[in-house]
């Protein structure tokens, strides 16, 4: 059931693009042992945290040693280990990558920062805006003379974030099963969202792209790679750059010889301010009946409430329901280990004993002391 069925992935629970990560395992088919702290799970309310889903979740005392060897006991029989710590801080819990790797030489040891494991910023506070900000990913994003507009958290904590750590994470499981030897992945948000910037900077050296926001081919330059309002103060995007596409957009807006030539920039703004006018006779479904379908690469701008039901949407269950709430479904899809979402996400600590029995290996009168203690939830 899933690709990675049969991987055991401990993560060290946290916010944003970690526990992203865990997910996307999770929703792959491994089994996913999510550690929290003993505290917070005592205060933690029951809630469908979406990044949660598929997962197990043990609560752990971890300023108590027994509760950082019940870590170190799972693992010994874990394939990776993921966690979102300021650097050093693992360390000093006594369950840093040397402790781990002590115990499970072919364990991977997945780290997820801001700004990297090392380097002058390495150990201050950032957050994905800031990240985004020094990989030159920021200032790419606005219109023409505008200040740069965050895509909200999408580019560093998840596309430059999560999703790296996952990619770096299999990568490493599988060299381990050829070297025999674990090693560390430091994922750093400065650099995924740096690499997302690759075709960016392809444009920037090759002079087909300006060192300046709103004035280029994507990022809203263009006036055929841009977002209209309707009639009815909803909006649709279009994008066809390539020249066939181009003239049946043309074609089907019934547009004359002064949308030619298409790629001459000082033309861009005027032509633009031609389409915003076409676009505002029309309601969007109009303009939907119109263009959707075609290859005039042409979408309706969608609200999260209608994306779930959108046809398309609907076919391929891009959207699924878990424990009554609407929720992205699992990604990629394959043709023969499909990925399912088990289950919504676990009552923080509720799976404590049941994990520390099956796979760390403890009997009920050590998971009875260490109740009395106060090292489980």
């Amino acid at each position: 059931m899933g690709p990675l069925a049969g991987i055991r992935i401990i993560e060290l629970e946290g916010l944003g693009p970690a526990p992203f990560a865990g997910m996307m395992f999770a929703d792959m088919g491994a089994e996913v042992i999510s550690i929290t702290r003993k505290s917070a799970a005592a205060d933690a309310p029951v809630a469908n945290v979406i990044s949660e889903r598929g997962k197990k979740s043990i609560a752990l005392n971890l300023k108590d040693p027994r509760g950082v060897e019940a870590v170190l006991k799972l693992c010994e029989s874990a394939d990776a280990l993921i966690e979102g710590f300021r650097p050093g801080v693992a360390e000093r819990l006594g369950i840093g990558p040397e402790d781990c790797a002590a115990r499970n030489p072919k364990l991977v040891y997945g780290r997820m920062t801001g700004w990297g494991q090392t380097g002058p910023l390495a150990h201050t506070a950032g957050h994905d805006i800031n990240y985004i900000s020094l990989s030159g990913a920021l200032h790419a994003m606005g219109r023409d003379g505008d200040k740069p507009v965050p895509p909200i958290n999408l580019v560093g904590d998840f596309g430059g974030g999560g999703m790296f750590l996952a990619f770096g994470v299999v990568s490493a499981i599988l060299e381990a099963t050829r070297s025999g030897k674990g090693q560390v992945v430091d994922t750093s948000m400065v650099e995924g969202s740096a690499a997302l910037m690759h075709m960016v900077y392809c444009f920037f050296n090759q002079k087909q792209w300006t060192d300046k926001r709103g004035v280029n081919l994507l990022d809203t330059g263009a006036h055929f790679y841009e977002t209209y309002e309707t009639s009815d103060g909803k909006h649709v995007s279009i994008g066809p750059i390539e020249p066939q596409f181009y003239h049946l957009l043309k074609e089907k807006l019934e547009l004359d010889e002064s949308f030619e030539p298409q790629l001459d920039p000082t033309r861009w703004p005027e032509l633009k301010e031609k389409l915003a006018v076409i676009f505002k006779t029309k309601t969007r479904d109009q303009w939907c009946e119109l263009l959707e379908g075609t290859d005039a690469c042409f979408a309706p701008i969608l609200s999260m409430t209608e994306a779930p039901k959108h046809p398309h949407n609907v076919a391929r269950k891009s959207f699924i329901e878990v424990n009554g709430e609407i929720q992205p479904g699992p990604a990629p899809k394959f043709s023969r280990t499909v990925p399912t979402v088990q289950a919504g996400a676990p009552r923080p600590g509720s799976d404590t004993e049941d994990v520390l029995s099956s796979v760390a290996g403890y009997d009920s009168e050590t998971l009875a002391a260490l109740r009395a203690a106060g090292v489980l939830s």
